[in-house]
């Protein structure tokens, strides 16, 4: 079975996708975002899945997608931001190299630019993210194998600190 070489997970605006692809090129592997896979099998982009379909049918998706790509993925993966909620990813990411993306409210604001594209986020979306970010920190915190603090740090640092952590 192939294994990724490590998950990224984090709120809105950690930086797991900017992360994810310049990690994926310092380790030479590929790179792969769940939310992606989830577009790419729905047909859409994720705010229509929400307004068609709902959050809960986002949410089903959003377990195959983990599952499969946790099964077949031997690059950099970045889960989607909610899918730590779920109880089965939780337990199905026991034994991977898992990254939290630590960031705290204000650089997440900059760097998710209030909402655009982010369903969840769409009223009143400062509120909405400190609420999210409040709900699922004990989550990703659960699920760590280790922490990076992102805030005021360039993708580069970030990056680098990833990789010593995973060449021990």
């Amino acid at each position: 079975m192939t294994k990724p070489v490590c998950v990224l997970v984090g709120a809105p605006g950690s930086g797991k996708t900017t992360l994810g692809e310049k990690l994926a090129a310092l380790l030479g592997v590929e790179f792969r975002d769940t939310d992606a896979d989830i577009e790419r099998l729905a047909g859409k982009p994720i705010p229509e899945i929400f307004i068609d379909e709902g959050e809960a049918h986002f949410r089903t998706l959003e377990r195959a997608a983990v599952a499969a790509a946790l099964a077949s993925h031997g690059g950099v993966l970045a889960l989607g931001g909610g899918a730590v909620l779920a109880e089965e990813n939780r337990a199905a990411l026991v034994g991977h190299t898992v990254v939290h993306l630590s960031v705290e409210l204000p650089d997440a604001v900059k760097r998710v630019g209030l909402g655009v594209g982010r369903p969840l986020l769409a009223i009143n979306p400062r509120a909405t993210l400190k609420h999210l970010m409040d709900q699922r920190r004990p989550l990703y915190a659960e699920v760590a194998t280790a922490t990076v603090v992102t805030d005021g740090r360039s993708p580069a640092e970030i990056a680098a600190e990833i990789v010593g952590l995973l060449r021990p």
